[in-house]
Formats: C-alpha cells, sequence, structure tokens
C-alpha cells in the first residue's frame, strides 16, 4: 500500500517544520487472506511474521492449513494439526513377549493375563499432536517427535508399529493415523512394509485416505513406510 505524505500548515499550504523523526511511512507490505504463499518460509519473508501458528498456504494449487513452526527462524517448518488429537493419532511397539513363541493365544486378541514376560527392550508408546510436512516431497517426516509425547519406553515413529510377541502371524503392535478435519489425506501411493523377523504387516485404509490403522509385529518385526515411497500425502 502507498500514500502520500507531506507536511502542511493548518492554512494547508506546504510546510517544512514537521520534524522528520515523526513522519508517517509512505509505503507498506499489506498481508490479505487472499495472498498465496507457499511455504513458512516465505510468508515470513513477505508478510514479516514472526508468530508460530496456523496459517493458509497454497499447497499444489490448493489453499490449505498448516501450523507454520519456528517463525523467529530463519528456516520456518510446516507441520499438520491433527484435530482428532492424540487418541487417534500413535504409534506403539508392544512390550509383552510369549513365553512359546509359536503360539497364538486368545485368537490373537490382546490379553496381559497370556503366558508372557513384560520386557521388550524396543517397546514403546507415542502419541502425536502435529506431524512434520516436507512440501517439496509432499511426505511426513514420521521421524520428527516436535510435537509427539512418549507416554511409556522408547519413542516409536509416526505410521510404526511392531511387538515381540509371535512368530506365528500374531502382531499386538499398533499405529493409527487419523486427518480428519485437516486438508490433507493419505496418498493412494502410501505402502507399509515389513521389517525384522517373522513379521506381519496388517493396513487398513479408509475410501478417502483420511484415515489409516495398523497393526503389525513378529519375533521380533515391525511395519514402517515404504522407505522409497515414503509416508506422502495429498491435499
Amino acid at each position: 500500500m502507498q500514500r502520500k505524505v507531506e507536511c502542511r500548515a493548518e492554512s494547508g499550504s506546504p510546510s517544512d517544520l514537521c520534524p522528520a523523526h515523526v513522519k508517517p511511512t509512505a509505503r507498506r507490505t499489506c498481508v490479505s487472506n487472499k495472498c498465496d504463499f507457499k511455504s513458512c518460509k516465505e510468508l515470513r519473508l513477505i508478510s514479516k511474521l514472526q508468530t508460530d501458528g496456523e496459517y493458509t498456504l497454497n499447497i499444489n494449487n490448493r489453499r490449505a492449513k498448516v501450523y507454520c513452526s519456528g517463525m523467529q527462524s530463519d528456516s520456518p517448518k510446516e507441520y499438520i494439526t491433527l484435530v482428532k488429537g492424540e487418541a487417534d493419532n500413535f504409534s506403539e511397539v508392544y512390550g509383552y513377549r510369549l513365553k512359546n513363541p509359536y503360539e497364538c493365544p486368545f485368537n490373537g486378541s490382546r490379553r496381559h493375563d497370556c503366558a508372557c514376560k513384560n520386557d521388550y527392550l524396543a517397546a514403546g508408546y507415542t502419541t502425536f499432536s502435529k506431524i512434520r510436512l516436507d512440501l517439496i516431497s509432499m511426505q511426513i517426516k514420521t521421524t520428527d517427535l516436535s510435537f509427539a509425547y512418549t507416554v511409556h519406553g522408547r519413542a516409536v515413529p509416526f505410521a510404526t508399529a511392531g511387538d515381540c510377541y509371535s512368530a506365528t502371524k500374531c502382531p499386538q503392535g499398533q499405529f493409527s493415523i487419523n486427518l480428519s478435519g485437516t486438508d490433507f489425506r493419505i496418498s493412494n501411493t502410501a505402502k507399509w512394509i515389513a521389517q525384522g523377523n517373522y513379521a506381519t504387516v496388517n493396513v487398513h485404509k479408509s475410501q478417502d485416505g483420511s484415515k489409516i490403522y495398523g497393526r503389525c509385529g513378529g519375533y521380533c518385526g515391525k511395519c514402517v513406510p515404504h522407505s522409497s515411497i515414503g509416508l506422502q500425502v495429498q491435499v
């Protein structure tokens, strides 16, 4: 926005008596809700905003809401705020191990009165309130734990699950993703692969890609997003 700033006397005639240090600015950058910023960094540079928070960006020619973190730095990062919260967005490596790993008791249902030991050192349970989005690759950075909380044990990356429970396709580790209420969905290209011994991968996706539930494990094993594809999202 621009305006003409002049010093005038009460009569309206030009004057040179106005102190220079109190002269209002004649030009400033305007930030409209219609501005199409493509990243948090661009938003910071153009608008001069330095407050972390929810902003609307133009991502792949569509408007989407993201959380800009680190706006006081030269390289702010984009996150997706998980509206459905931590109860629907978690990763778990189950800690119980069967004494006889060649069984699958209780038809595979989880019960703590099993003939087990609760001693798997890699066990942990992590919840997520926001997840890191790489705008170039459109992938979720599953190992970014900036807005994660590990309830117990070791931190478990996003979209990851496993256990050391059984070698007979009896997985107990779980992960849940719920992007409902956000402007993003998990891409159809997303795939999970098994890692470790006797690993089983059971992943269920909603039709629109907003919800993913996985149950994975082995003796010992886990599932993770395919390394060459990554966990891609779309607007």
